[in-house]
């Protein structure tokens, strides 16, 4: 699963090594290099970082001139069909082949401030029904099964009226321990199979680190309804029984 996001024939030893040459002033005629010689003189590149401790109490604020200031940085690893690098920042998670952001960079994306450069940012909460009506991130869509992302996301593709602009997908379920990561892999799996490779209609997937139990506590206000139903939770045991019939 840790080649998931990269190329059958291009694994990691093969990637890593092509982005470390970019500090090196004699790889003059590689295609990572001259992308990199266009960012730096002057044309903006294909992605952007947000600078933040990603620590403490409020909400994260990147300002433009923070993000434009990364938009030369390109030497990180790139998204799914390696057209540009991943643009939130992201942080150590627990599968090692997905990419995890905190909710802090959630928070930064739901309140606009990646608005110039995503055109749209699909929430998938892949946690029970019951779970869901509990309390879940404001706009979210409640996606539980496989054949449910795959009508959505899949049937018919989310396309960006600006080409400039992104489409990003964050999964995420009660912890993001089991259930988001798996709806991720399952999405690009599926995405890779409809596509010539590499081309995807989804390249840029992030997981919410921690998921809903990490994310409720400290924004509650971008929260609806305003609370939290655990999977496990007393009184819905029987919707948690005829849940997992219907997932397997």
């Amino acid at each position: 699963c840790r080649q998931l996001f990269r190329s059958p024939s291009m694994p990691s030893s093969v990637i890593r090594p092509i982005l470390k040459r970019i500090e090196r002033p004699h790889d003059r005629d590689t295609p990572v290099k001259t992308k990199r010689r266009r960012s730096v003189a002057g044309t903006p590149g294909e992605v952007a970082e947000p600078v933040g401790d990603g620590e403490g109490g409020g909400e994260a604020s990147f300002c433009q001139e923070e993000i434009e200031n990364m938009l030369a940085n390109d030497q990180r690893e790139l998204i799914g069909d390696f057209s540009k690098a991943y643009l939130l920042q992201t942080v150590e998670g627990k599968h090692q082949d997905l990419k995890y952001i905190s909710p802090e960079m959630m928070v930064a994306v739901l309140s606009g401030q990646f608005s110039s450069l995503i055109e749209s940012c699909v929430i998938v909460d892949c946690r029970y029904p019951y779970e869901y009506e509990g309390g879940h991130i404001k706009g979210a869509v409640n996606l539980p099964m496989e054949q449910d992302v795959e009508e959505f996301l899949l049937k018919k593709p989310i396309v960006p009226f600006d080409a400039t602009k992104r489409v990003i997908v964050i999964f995420h379920c009660e912890f993001s321990s089991e259930r988001g990561p798996r709806m991720c892999r399952f999405v690009r799996e599926k995405d890779r199979a409809c596509n010539e490779y590499p081309r995807l209609h989804y390249p840029e997937l992030y997981v919410l680190k921690g998921g809903y139990r990490e994310f409720f506590p400290q924004y509650q206000a971008h929260c609806e309804p305003q609370d939290y139903r655990p999977m496990h939770h007393a009184d819905f045991k029987e919707d948690l029984r005829k849940c997992r019939l219907k997932s397997r």
